[in-house]
């Protein structure tokens, strides 16, 4: 390891603004297997997927249509 690094020529990371947080979440199977599934055909990992759908949601202010029964 050497003692100093030259950090001069270094260029900012373009990810950094992008920082994800680690949450817990509850989601049923179903849910889970679904995503699973379609990221098999998409071809990228499920958590990416529903990150990528979820701030897709955002992004354009998507709010559930939930109808809750009595």
């Amino acid at each position: 390891m050497k003692k100093k690094y030259d950090f001069s020529n270094s260029i900012k990371n373009p990810y950094a603004k992008k920082v994800k947080k680690q949450i817990s979440i509850k989601i049923e199977n179903d849910t889970i297997i679904y995503f699973k599934e379609l990221a098999i055909k998409v071809g990228i990992p499920y958590q990416n997927l529903m990150n990528s759908y979820l701030t897709d949601c955002a992004i354009k202010n998507i709010k559930p249509n939930l109808q809750w029964s009595k």
